[in-house]
């Protein structure tokens, strides 16, 4: 019993080196899940910023319309800097330099300072197409009652990086989104990705409709439509 009590008397205080280790890789696995953690909150929170400043922009595009014949504000394909929808609906919004960028957009203060905005609306319904004589196609669009379906007609979305920073970069070019990329040199399909690159598939963005809904959808469901075909910024029941 001595002998056994001398051993554990003298038997050494503290962490093996196995243990050590072990609690190190805890540890760090521990940093590394807090670190993805915060990073996902401050994107989700981003994104749910994102989602208020469209809505803010829907129901101010309707007002708008009610005031003004039931037509939407043009961009500045169509008409001139004071008179686009940016800056159109500058009365309408509350906090107007808040609503125009996106708390995501990377190059946002640039937009501000330039009186741009991260939002473009869609050119099938704003930009209107005319033939040889200078007659314009079909209804006008940015008329609430000349839109099919309107609850599944989108009328904005978060641009791409590389979209100009100034006013009148305020539309898509939506007749040539044949492809994939040809969509992301126009809008931010992965925007809320967490990640660096906002062409991402793994991504998702913020989308408004012509009711005023604004939807988060994941990239991998818009890069598949677009890859089958389908034009997702075409406005169903046209041609």
């Amino acid at each position: 019993m001595k002998h056994l009590a001398k051993r554990v008397a003298l038997r050494p205080k503290g962490f093996t080196l196995v243990e050590l280790m072990v609690a190190i890789v805890i540890v760090a696995l521990l940093a590394t899940i807090g670190a993805i953690t915060a990073q996902s909150m401050i994107t989700r929170a981003k994104e749910t910023k994102c989602m208020s400043n469209m809505r803010n922009i829907g129901v101010a595009l309707h007002i708008y319309a009610s005031d003004n014949g039931e037509r939407f504000p043009e961009t500045y394909h169509t008409t001139s800097l004071d008179k686009a929808w940016i800056e159109a609906l500058e009365p309408y919004l509350g906090e107007y330099d808040k609503v125009r960028i996106s708390p995501g957009d990377p190059r946002g203060n640039e937009r501000l300072a330039a009186g741009g905005t991260s939002y473009v609306l869609n050119s099938f319904l704003f930009v209107p197409e005319f033939d040889e004589e200078g007659s314009p196609i079909g209804p006008p669009l940015n008329r609430i009652a000349s839109i099919p379906d309107p609850s599944r007609t989108l009328l904005a979305f978060v641009c791409a990086d590389r979209v100009g920073t100034g006013p009148g970069n305020d539309h898509t070019h939506s007749d040539l989104w044949n492809n994939w990329n040809a969509v992301c040199a126009d809008i931010a399909p992965g925007r809320f990705a967490g990640e660096e690159d906002p062409r991402s598939a793994k991504g998702r963005s913020n989308y408004l409709y012509a009711d005023g809904r604004v939807e988060s959808i994941r990239a991998t469901e818009m890069k598949r439509k677009t890859d089958s075909g389908l034009n997702i910024a075409l406005p169903p029941g046209l041609p």
